[in-house]
């Protein structure tokens, strides 16, 4: 009796480091991406954190996470800051928002996220065809509108603004300086709304907690990536992350 008791704790407390070892390394993965390239977290992290916690805690740990490494990188990236794109697309994502949330409430999550897949993939292969388009203040809120929608449709601001920025050529620093900046606010918003919403619990905070650590190392090694890749890498770089995204959107609804 004693020996299956043991033998039953044992399995309990092999399947919790299990889960703890792959949450670590979803959040190291995830962190070093978001520091280095501005981008990312939410791409690598959310689909992995949903095989561990309920999509409401998923989303929660995502968004608080996220927050924290572009509150932590705040200062050193200031200098990198467009304020006047940032400032545009913020205008834009006061609009996106509610949109996003139309969408959301409105059509079939399989066809807008198999919509934005396609649309995603198409931009993607343009773009590697050496498509580009001249940035502009219009252009500026409209790419800040659709990263509002995104957000709250499918929970993905980073792939419309990662397309904009690399149709006009934008330089690594300033993209990832601002669009790093420009996730503190969309990240608290969207934060806001999950909690009024859906509501929150001691559970995602305590888990978010327990990321900080691993966040921490990302910050730390995502900085010393950044310096190391050059401009072509980086595009490349942003490239696969695009492709990786449509991908994923794509497979997920099929």
């Amino acid at each position: 009796m004693t020996s299956v008791i043991l033998e039953k704790i044992l399995i309990v407390a092999g399947v919790y480091l299990d889960s703890i070892m792959l949450f670590s390394m979803i959040i190291l993965v995830a962190s070093i991406l978001q520091t280095s390239t501005g981008f990312g977290f939410s791409i690598m992290a959310t689909p992995f954190l949903l095989l561990l916690f309920e999509p409401r805690d998923a989303i929660q740990i995502n968004l608080i996470l996220s927050l924290v490494i572009s509150a932590s990188l705040l200062m050193t990236i200031k200098k990198d800051i467009d304020t006047g794109i940032l400032k545009r697309f913020v205008v834009g994502s006061l609009a996106g928002l509610p949109i996003g949330m139309a969408i959301f409430s409105m059509l079939d999550m399989t066809l807008l996220k198999l919509g934005v897949s396609v649309l995603i993939l198409a931009l993607t292969v343009l773009l590697m065809l050496k498509f580009r388009i001249r940035g502009s203040q219009k252009r500026d809120v409209g790419a800040g509108g659709l990263s509002g929608a995104f957000t709250t449709s499918i929970g993905m601001p980073g792939p419309p603004l990662l397309l904009y920025f690399s149709g006009t050529d934008a330089t690594k620093e300033k993209l990832r300086g601002t669009t790093l900046a420009f996730y503190l606010w969309i990240y608290a918003i969207s934060l806001l709304i999950q909690v009024m919403f859906a509501g929150t619990s001691l559970e995602i905070w305590k888990s978010s907690a327990t990321g900080l650590p691993i966040v921490i190392i990302g910050l730390f090694l995502g900085q010393i990536l950044f310096r190391w890749i050059n401009q072509d890498l980086f595009r490349k770089l942003t490239y696969a992350l695009l492709l990786f995204t449509g991908i994923y959107l794509l497979l997920q609804q099929l």
